[in-house]
């Protein structure tokens, strides 16, 4: 399958190439990675491009004298998807994560009070999702360290405060400035830019503190200063309203989807399922069971709701959430 790659990867792949030091030779790596287009025929070019990433990062940090200033941040990977949680101070990002997983980070009513990104689990119906609280992101002086982290989640939360008169503003400021650190966010439903130089990621912004006396008019406000630019919810923490619509809206949004193995002859469980991306075939799915399984496979039977009974299907067919599946090797 041809790898068809952009302009702006190839001037990335000469920036790399005609790099001198391992740090310029990390940000062309960085750029290869935000820019090069996302199918079947660069599966090997992006596993080798985040293994250079790896190789360059693990070479800076070893080397003396090259430290970066401020604690370096990773968040090892849990459940089905990671969304990192953003916002500015006092936004209430601390308080959605509690009301969303049950958790009880570190909540305070003064600036600050989480000081370095931590993960929490999310169930949403028969599966986990990670969210990682963040420390909170001043307009002024975004900390490297935490864009790093949203860079690598699979999709982001952007929480402003309806509370505050100045959200649009403050919020404003904050993607323009992440913008510069080559990270821009877009609404679930909007199609990525056609030209990309930076890292995009998905983005569903929850408006908190929709209790509050004046939030209405602060949300109809921020609708129609940013368009389709950023895409609300209103929500709040510490009555509870909107937490489930967020919850599935999360859901929705990382487009995974459940699928569930079932073995010839028994019942299939559906507490366990395998989280995939949108557009998995049988074959991706027998491989993610098993890695010898697609080596194997002869055939499978697949039942889908209403519409599919144990049909026969091929490696090729792609999957929906809720299928169930029984390989046959």
């Amino acid at each position: 399958m041809p790898a068809n790659l952009t302009p702006q990867y190839l001037e990335a792949d000469r920036k790399f190439r005609e790099a001198k030091t391992p740090q310029e030779k990390l940000d062309a790596l960085d750029e290869m990675m935000a820019t090069i287009p996302k199918h079947k025929g660069t599966e090997k070019m992006r596993a080798m491009i985040k293994t250079n990433i790896s190789k360059f990062k693990a070479a800076l940090q070893s080397r003396p004298g090259t430290a970066r200033r401020g604690p370096s941040f990773h968040v090892e990977r849990s459940g089905a998807g990671q969304v990192a949680v953003i916002g500015p101070p006092n936004s209430g990002k601390s308080s959605l994560i509690a009301a969303l997983t049950g958790a009880q980070p570190e909540v305070g009513d003064y600036p600050y009070t989480t000081r370095a990104p931590a993960p929490y689990m999310m169930k949403f119906e028969n599966i986990l999702i990670q969210l990682v609280d963040t420390p909170p992101l001043a307009p002024e002086d975004i900390e490297s360290d935490v864009v790093e982290v949203v860079k690598a989640a699979d999709a982001a939360l952007f929480v402003v405060d309806l509370e505050d008169q100045d959200s649009a503003e403050v919020a404003e400021k904050l993607l323009a400035n992440l913008k510069e650190k080559r990270l821009e966010f877009i609404a679930p439903d909007q199609p990525p830019p056609a030209e990309r130089t930076q890292f995009v990621k998905r983005a569903i912004a929850p408006a908190n503190k929709c209790d509050a006396p004046d939030a209405p008019d602060n949300l109809l406000f921020l609708k129609e200063y940013f368009g389709n630019r950023l895409s609300f919810r209103p929500v709040s923490a510490k009555r509870g309203d909107g937490i489930e619509d967020l919850r599935r809206d999360i859901f929705l949004f990382l487009d995974i989807i459940r699928t569930y193995s079932k073995v010839p002859g028994k019942k299939p469980t559906f507490n366990d399922p395998f989280s995939l991306k949108k557009g998995t075939s049988v074959g991706e799915m027998a491989r993610a069971v098993h890695k010898d399984f697609v080596e194997k496979f002869k055939y499978a039977r697949l039942w889908r709701r209403d519409s599919l009974q144990g049909q026969m299907v091929n490696r090729d067919f792609i999957l929906e959430d809720g299928d169930v599946v029984e390989l046959h090797i």
